[in-house]
């Protein structure tokens, strides 16, 4: 149900219906608000926590009104607040694959040296620098409290449905809202990679992903849901469809 007639405000970005985009530093979360409550999908970085308190003024809510965070996965950039949570006591979930993960945010499988993307890459250099700005070095892992089944429906505010994507890492979990059509993708589908600086969808580079090979095979996972829009970890909305997003990513590869 939308909030942005009730209360528009310049700071709400509404990509689908009751569903905000918070970004900070090339990084997305998204607040999917229903008439039952609130539920956060993915922690985005430390500076993430200033937007994310911005959007729910603007909502007229607070930070403990949130029944409960959802992580596409454990990297540091998407675990980057976790803890504020876990502090306050609202739960936090995860695929049973990346919990470790989720503790430890920087120990990750990846097939490629990252320290060579920005040197092929210079489109990356100004994206990267933004995330280390916002505290992509400083991040804290935390403990999941909650266990995601492929299929089954969170008991959270939009009853999203993870889809177990993994490739980027083992544990990777789209989310689906049927009522609304959407996707939310996590890093198995972007429209920017940050390694790489490049934008439409694809997946992420080589320097972030586990298995590639996996990663491309989990497009048609995700294209079961058949969403109208897609909304990624890094980068804008899509909203020509899953479909024509994973063909698009299948033609551009894993850098």
């Amino acid at each position: 149900m939308s909030a942005t007639a009730a209360r528009p405000d310049a700071r709400l970005r509404e990509v689908a219906d009751g569903v905000f985009l918070i970004e900070r530093a090339h990084v997305n979360c998204y607040l999917i608000v229903d008439d039952d409550g609130l539920t956060l999908v993915d922690a985005g970085l430390p500076g993430s926590w200033s937007p994310l308190l911005a959007t729910l003024r603007a909502l007229g809510r607070r930070p403990g009104q949130i029944a409960g965070l959802v992580l596409t996965h454990g990297h540091f950039d998407h675990v980057g607040v976790a803890r504020r949570f876990a502090e306050r006591g609202i739960p936090i979930w995860a695929h049973p694959g990346d919990l470790r993960l989720v503790r430890h945010p920087y120990r990750y499988a990846h097939e490629a040296a990252r320290i060579r993307y920005p040197l092929t890459h210079p489109r990356a250099v100004p994206v990267l620098g933004r995330m280390a700005l916002a505290g992509a070095l400083t991040v804290r892992g935390v403990d999941a409290s909650g266990e995601l089944l492929d299929g089954t429906p969170v008991d959270l505010p939009g009853r999203p449905v993870p889809v177990w994507s993994p490739g980027h890492t083992d544990g990777h979990c789209g989310f689906h809202l049927p009522d609304r059509d959407v996707l939310l993708s996590g890093d198995a589908l972007v429209t920017l990679d940050p390694y790489t600086g490049e934008t439409g969808p694809r997946a992420v580079a080589r320097a972030a992903t586990a298995d590639s090979t996996q990663a491309l095979e989990s497009l048609a996972r995700l294209e079961t849901t058949g969403a109208g829009t897609v909304l990624p970890g890094h980068g804008e909305p899509w909203t020509d469809g899953i479909a024509r997003a994973a063909d698009l990513a299948r033609a551009a590869g894993v850098a």
